[in-house]
């Protein structure tokens, strides 16, 4: 079994190094056909411009050097068309080239000037990389169906790859990430430093009120791991980060992976593929590989069983399967599942002008995801709490769950994490709900100014900030770093919204059998959402956290079972007091 699990490992780094290498193969070539340009005005300009430079009919072997000359191209096409006048019938934005344009002619160029082999044999390299990575996987996998379930003592905290980072380590990644994002913000919003300013500002209100204002209380341990570095872990870690910048931020980078996938996409929706594709085909790959995993470590718990199976469907079918079917019947790309405010662009205009036009089904799709925010959440989240959702039907929770879960442990348990937690998840929420009313104002008025605010920059700076930054390369690429509910629980404003539910009006909690508990910590331990669940057995108080997400992992690691997932009626109004009463039915008590 040990040989066979080497084998699934060598098979896994090689389908890993033979996918990055992918990124080296390929040559491009600038013809007139193959620009990607639609614009006839902008296709002459282009024109020009790379004759003068001499990159017309020029090819490369690298992708840095082409998408450098021929961006210098598009640059300089860019200014001599915005210092000519424009044309009568013409509108400005259609003559001139935004800067817009200008990254997506880039990406375009970068797909229709590729050569070589990815070009000529896709699902060849496909079945070399990912292909291979999947059987690497399952074969790593699955003798661990022939171990006996459940978590084992077996040294966690001495794996370089599942250590984590001590608290310095940790302030570097984080500082530096912040100042990355900050800096390379103020490029994504051309010029515009407003945005990074004030994102900094509030930043550090949050550290203020958190390190030197309240009452002062002793830090808890972060964890018990050793000091050495784990170095799998943080080369793990920034090779994901560095996969979400390129994905996200740089996509003309990666389009050797985006024509690997081509076929695929063509076969599913008829459409070629593209860099969400590419995502959304990995994505799903990982959580069903990895679902497999976590139903092998914790096939004794009938509850993990059907939560893992209810994921990877969900994933599967209805964020991955079902949008590119209807893009296929030409209906509008829809998953059913998202729900704003996670699905931040729900309620942009361009999304709201498309479900209104597409007949019927548009329209049920626009009623259907109001009614999931107005109705669905309250209603289901007072029965069974935030799991609903968050560990049973996201994808972002999803994948935490699958490829994350070697990592749950390594989610901060201090008060002042918690503290953090509180402040920045619902300043996400606010943030969501203040670009939201923005949105809608300009779509009802055409006017995008509400009072000093500009909703055009706003829901651009929310898309570059929180649905990249902050879900993506923080909520992803930081597993192995500093745990796999990053953005569950530091940033999801659908999780704050149901969290609010969930602690003030839901059946859901998590109750206890104190007098049972050893404090053996393994709840704590495995906790991802950096609840201290040992502090509740030892007192016999119910976990009614609003982070809490319900994935129930801390009662199926408890060697006593002490701890059980219930949905209660009992006390749901005053379940969050300090001091609580408890009620004794006398049909309850026998008497002697």
């Amino acid at each position: 079994m040990i040989i066979l699990q080497k084998i699934g490992l060598g098979l896994v780094v090689t389908g890993i190094v033979l996918f990055t290498y992918l990124l080296t193969q390929g040559r491009y070539t600038v013809t007139e056909d193959a620009l990607g340009v639609a614009s006839s005005f902008h296709q002459e300009s282009i024109l020009d411009k790379a004759r003068e430079a001499g990159v017309l009919n020029h090819t490369y072997h690298s992708s840095a050097a082409f998408l450098s000359d021929y961006k210098g191209v598009i640059t300089a096409a860019q200014a001599d068309l915005a210092s000519s006048p424009v044309p009568d019938g013409i509108a400005e934005w259609d003559y001139k080239i935004g800067d817009w344009k200008v990254k997506e002619y880039l990406q375009s160029a970068s797909r229709s000037c590729l050569s070589g082999p990815v070009k000529e044999n896709p699902l060849k390299w496909l079945l070399l990389t990912i292909g291979l990575a999947i059987l690497g996987g399952l074969l790593y996998i699955l003798p661990a169906f022939s171990k006996i379930p459940g978590i084992k003592h077996d040294g966690i905290y001495h794996s370089s790859m599942k250590r984590g980072l001590k608290l310095p380590q940790r302030s570097f990644f984080l500082l530096a990430t912040v100042i990355g994002v900050l800096w390379y913000g103020i490029t994504y919003m051309s010029g515009q430093w407003f945005h990074s300013l004030h994102t900094l500002l509030i930043g550090a209100l949050v550290v203020y009120l958190v390190y030197f204002r309240g009452e002062k209380t002793a830090a808890a341990p972060r964890s018990a791991s050793p000091s050495a570095v784990a170095w799998l872990g943080i080369v793990t870690g920034t090779y994901l980060i560095g996969f979400y910048i390129l994905l996200y931020w740089f996509p003309q980078y990666i389009s050797p992976w985006i024509e690997m996938v081509d076929p695929v996409s063509r076969s599913i929706s008829g459409n070629p593929a593209s860099q969400w594709f590419l995502y959304g085909f990995l994505y799903t790959i990982i959580m069903l590989v990895m679902g497999v995993r976590m139903i092998a470590k914790y096939r004794h718990n009938r509850y993990q069983i059907i939560r893992t199976l209810s994921v990877v469907f969900f994933q599967t079918a209805f964020a991955f399967l079902l949008p590119e079917i209807l893009a296929r019947l030409n209906q509008p790309y829809y998953d059913f599942k998202n729900i704003w405010p996670l699905n931040y662009t729900f309620f942009f205009d361009w999304n709201l002008s498309t479900l209104m036009s597409s007949g019927g089904l548009g329209i049920f799709m626009l009623v259907w995801g109001i009614a999931l925010v107005l109705i669905g959440v309250p209603v289901i989240t007072y029965f069974y709490g935030k799991r609903w959702y968050c560990s049973w039907v996201c994808g972002c929770g999803g994948l935490a769950e699958t490829l994350g879960d070697p990592y749950r442990q390594l989610s901060d348990k201090s008060l002042k994490a918690w503290k953090i937690e509180r402040y920045t998840i619902h300043a996400v929420l606010v943030f969501a709900v203040v670009m939201t009313i923005g949105v809608l104002y300009t779509y009802f008025s055409g006017s995008s100014r509400l009072l000093f605010l500009d909703s055009n920059n706003l829901r651009t700076w929310y898309g570059f900030l929180i649905g990249s930054a902050f879900a993506g390369v923080v909520g992803t690429g930081f597993y192995p770093l500093m745990g796999n509910r990053m953005w569950c629980r530091f940033g999801c404003p659908l999780a704050a919204y149901l969290g609010l539910v969930q602690k003030f009006k839901s059946r859901f909690r998590i109750t206890v059998n104190g007098g049972q508990c050893i404090s053996c910590g393994n709840c704590s331990t495995y906790c991802e959402m950096g609840i201290d669940v040992r502090h509740y057995a030892q007192r016999g108080q119910d976990v009614v956290r609003s982070s809490c997400v319900g994935c129930g992992v801390c009662a199926a690691v408890c060697p006593r079972g002490v701890l059980r997932l219930e949905n209660g009626s009992v006390d749901i109004d005053t379940r969050t007091e300090p001091l609580r009463t408890i009620h004794i039915r006398s049909d309850e008590v026998g008497i002697l």
